[in-house]
């Protein structure tokens, strides 16, 4: 399974869980603190999906254009869970809003 990120809006975040490149199960909040809600509600999608983080395969975040620290913020995490799970990361720019 693949998690996606998306904080390039300031105050919508959104994750997803891909498997074979279709969506299993896509959750959003919005709110006015924007990134603050990632790592919970990847939490709530992984529970809410039975799915553990050591079973995700790969992880994509949104690179842009959008928020400069919201995105920043999508980065990082991205690349801290890449990190301690010893899976690839992989950017993606896409012109709308669609997980693909």
């Amino acid at each position: 399974m693949i998690l996606y990120i998306n904080t390039k809006d300031s105050k919508l975040i959104k994750v997803a869980l891909k498997k074979d490149g279709k969506v299993i199960k896509e959750l959003t909040e919005e709110n006015e603190y924007g990134s603050q809600v990632l790592l919970p509600l990847i939490l709530k999608l992984l529970r809410t999906t039975n799915t553990e983080l050591p079973t995700l395969q790969g992880i994509e975040v949104e690179t842009g254009p959008g928020s400069f620290t919201g995105i920043r913020v999508g980065v990082s995490v991205a690349n801290t869970l890449s990190y301690s799970l010893g899976i690839l990361v992989n950017g993606k720019k896409t012109e709308s809003d669609l997980v693909y």
